[in-house]
């Protein structure tokens, strides 16, 4: 089966030397990788120049950036000198706004993360957030992020039919995490959808890490993901 660039898997693995070994196994049904802050020391960025050099994949380095104005945009000029396809930082509209300067002209998209598919409404109390249903927070937060220049967002899949129906997300990504096959274990997420339903509403992408490479087959289970997407279940409404 082809590779479906849909998928993006999440190389959420001890090391580099790991990270290779998944790709390598999965081979050529997978072309789109997710590399994160977990994997920054573990050779993070060797992982990524080595799977899009020698081996032909995408990549999504999934940093999460934030801090002021100039450090975003020196840190997002000197990432996109790796010629990676997305990149995330946090969607507050100043970070947006630096992120888009340090990529320059580079073909380095960047995605702003609204709210983490890890977090429910008690997370944000706690973090003192301001009161309000968690799916409108991420539709804001987009909305602001998308005006900011972001190419797209990172959402929960419950949210996605809701961002995509914004003006400003016209010709923008949505990426989902979040994600888990029917059955599977849901982990640390607590917004969490299937990939059928995910593409459905209106997602792009979806992010798919344990239930590939913790899977006794990894290769039959990213194979089976893709088999799901292009399902009569991932069919949009609009689409017929």
């Amino acid at each position: 089966m082809p590779a479906d660039d849909r998928l993006i898997v999440a190389l959420d693995v001890p090391d580099a030397l790991a990270g290779v070994k998944l790709a390598e196994t999965l081979g050529d049904s997978v072309r789109f990788y997710k590399i994160g802050l977990g994997m920054l020391t573990g050779g993070g960025l060797a992982l990524a120049n080595e799977l899009k050099d020698e081996h032909g994949k995408r990549i999504f380095l999934d940093m999460k950036l934030f801090d002021i104005g100039a450090t975003v945009e020196a840190a997002v000029r000197g990432l996109s000198r790796f010629d990676l396809d997305f990149l995330t930082v946090h969607g507050d509209p100043h970070v947006v706004r630096a992120a888009k300067e340090g990529a320059g002209g580079s073909a380095t998209k960047i995605l702003a993360v609204t709210i983490l598919t890890s977090l429910d409404r008690g997370d944000l109390d706690a973090a003192l957030i301001r009161p309000g249903d968690v799916a409108d927070l991420v539709v804001e937060r987009a909305a602001r992020a998308l005006d900011a220049g972001a190419d797209g967002v990172i959402a929960s899949p419950q949210e996605a039919a809701l961002i995509r129906a914004l003006p400003q997300a016209e010709g923008r990504l949505i990426v989902t995490p979040g994600v888990r096959p029917a059955g599977a274990d849901r982990g640390d997420q607590k917004r969490v959808t299937t990939p059928a339903e995910a593409i459905a509403a209106g997602a792009d992408h979806v992010v798919v890490g344990r239930p590939v490479w913790q899977a006794p087959d990894p290769l039959a289970a990213a194979r089976a993901i893709v088999a799901e997407l292009n399902s009569p279940q991932a069919a949009r409404p609009n689409r017929g």
